[in-house]
C-alpha cells in the first residue's frame, strides 16, 4: 500500500474537516493509499503543515495563501455530491508526484 499525507481545511478546523478526513481516509484505502490525515482551518494551516511532508491540501473552505502544496476543493466531500469527482483529484495528485 502506498503512503500518503493530507490536510484537510474548514472553517474552524474542527468538525467538517474531521468529517472529511476521515470520508478521504476511507476511500483512498480503497484504492491503494495508506493516508495520514490532518486537520486545520485556514488560519492555522501554516502552523500544521509545518515540518511536514504534506502531499495535498484538501479545501472545505477557501485557502488563498499559496503554501507550495497542490490544494483541491473539497465540497464535494461535504455534500455527498461529486465525492468521487474529489478522491479522483487526490489521487491525480499523488500519482503526479509519485510517480
Amino acid at each position: 500500500m502506498k503512503t500518503c499525507t493530507v490536510v484537510t481545511v474548514c472553517g474552524s478546523g474542527v468538525v467538517t474537516s474531521s468529517m472529511i478526513a476521515l470520508k478521504i481516509k476511507e476511500q483512498l484505502r480503497d484504492k491503494g493509499w495508506d493516508a495520514t490525515m490532518y486537520e486545520a482551518s485556514p488560519v492555522s494551516l501554516n502552523s500544521v503543515i509545518a515540518g511536514k511532508n504534506i502531499d495535498v491540501i484538501v479545501c472545505a473552505s477557501p485557502v488563498t495563501e499559496d503554501v507550495g502544496i497542490p490544494k483541491v476543493k473539497g465540497m464535494g466531500m461535504v455534500t455527498g455530491m461529486g465525492e468521487e469527482k474529489v478522491i479522483n483529484q487526490i489521487i491525480e495528485v499523488l500519482e503526479e508526484k509519485y510517480k
